[in-house]
């Protein structure tokens, strides 16, 4: 199953701010403990997204063409020196960061904090949206028959989900609300409900969004209003939240996916006494939070920066069908028309929540 000799490796390479290419590289060699992945299936998220039209993210600027995409999942076409967990033809979902194994973060089990991880499609390191991906073999999962690689793609956005519930520290019975309708806030609600969470509510401005969410994994929707013209952040964030409460509770924990300021602000506003806030969704770097409701109703703030120890778990859901993806698959794209389908993405039409790139 090794590639043909000589075939070269189309990939979808981010050459500068706004400007995506095809482009044909050679197919990578392998080093101890690493597989080569005929990549079947993409996911575009966000971020990718956000560094075609901007050419970075924080901290992360482009400044060499890379490779885009991280959540895929794909065939071993080849196993390197050292491989014992995996052969060629296994069904595998590419866990996208591989970190060092040897720091403090990594040997207590936060490796994602690691700081010297290496993340697809965070610059420098190239993505996964291509034909052919090495990688280290010990952050490849293995798919069961029945799990599709489709589906095996958005285990990588359903670990946030993973991950968030476990910093939230949902427990049987929550209740959950969360801002942001797009495929991580709903994959946030898919993993709180299988967390044992009683109620989930999602809020979002786009009510095409709500009406998808009204059949997956959310018990109420809340259409968000905009704020009025001159009103201060969190006027509007107070004014909105007093509005949410009159058909809501209280929540134990609130996630929010958006990074917006507001809906930070409303996160702690709708918090119970006691309960949690988690920031999934990363907006500006220095925001107003209102810290007297935080100190005096003892309410958690937690940051969440990817995932860790969440694909075993994401593969058992899908495997169980505990968490059904499926829906969240609303337009596919082939490798050659990977233009348009970021296109796609970035103009949100056509009731898109997760377009992927597929083989």
């Amino acid at each position: 199953m090794s590639p043909p000799q000589g075939e070269m490796n189309q990939c979808v390479v981010l050459r500068e701010k706004n400007d995506i290419v095809l482009e044909s590289r050679p197919i990578p060699q392998l080093a101890h403990g690493e597989v080569l992945i005929n990549v079947k299936a993409t996911g575009i998220c966000g971020s990718d997204v956000h560094y075609w039209l901007h050419g970075g993210i924080g901290d992360f600027q482009l400044k060499a063409p890379m490779v885009l995409g991280h959540e895929s999942a794909g065939i071993v076409a080849e196993v390197g020196p050292g491989v014992k967990n995996l052969k060629v033809g296994d069904r595998v979902a590419l866990e996208p960061g591989v970190a060092c194994r040897m720091c403090e973060q990594c040997k207590t089990g936060r490796y994602n904090l690691c700081p010297e991880m290496s993340f697809a499609a965070t610059p420098p390191i190239d993505g996964t949206l291509c034909n052919y991906y090495k990688h280290a073999a010990d952050f490849c999962f293995k798919l069961p028959d029945h799990v599709s690689l489709e589906e095996g793609a958005l285990i990588e956005p359903l670990s946030v989900g993973i991950h968030s519930a476990r910093r939230a520290n949902i427990k049987s019975g929550d209740r959950v609300f969360i801002f942001g309708a797009g495929p991580v806030g709903l994959l946030c609600a898919a993993a709180a409900k299988a967390a044992g969470a009683g109620h989930v509510t999602i809020a979002d401005l786009v009510p095409s969004r709500l009406e998808f969410a009204k059949n997956y994994c959310t018990d109420s929707q809340v259409l968000l209003q905009r704020s009025q013209s001159g009103e201060p952040n969190i006027e509007y964030s107070r004014r909105m939240a007093k509005e949410i409460l009159k058909t809501e509770e209280l929540a134990d924990a609130v996630i929010d996916c958006t990074g917006a300021e507001t809906c930070v602000q409303m996160s702690v506003l709708l918090s119970k006494n006691g309960g949690s806030v988690v920031l999934v969704g990363m907006g500006g770097s220095v925001q107003a939070l209102p810290i007297s409701e935080i100190s005096s109703r003892e309410v958690d703030i937690k940051g969440i920066f990817r995932y860790c120890n969440t694909y075993a778990t994401g593969v058992k859901m899908l495997a169980s069908g505990s968490i059904d993806v499926k829906p969240l698959i609303t337009h596919t794209y082939q490798l050659q028309d990977a233009v348009e389908a970021f296109k796609h993405v970035k103009e949100g039409r056509d009731g898109a929540i997760k377009v992927q790139i597929v083989a």
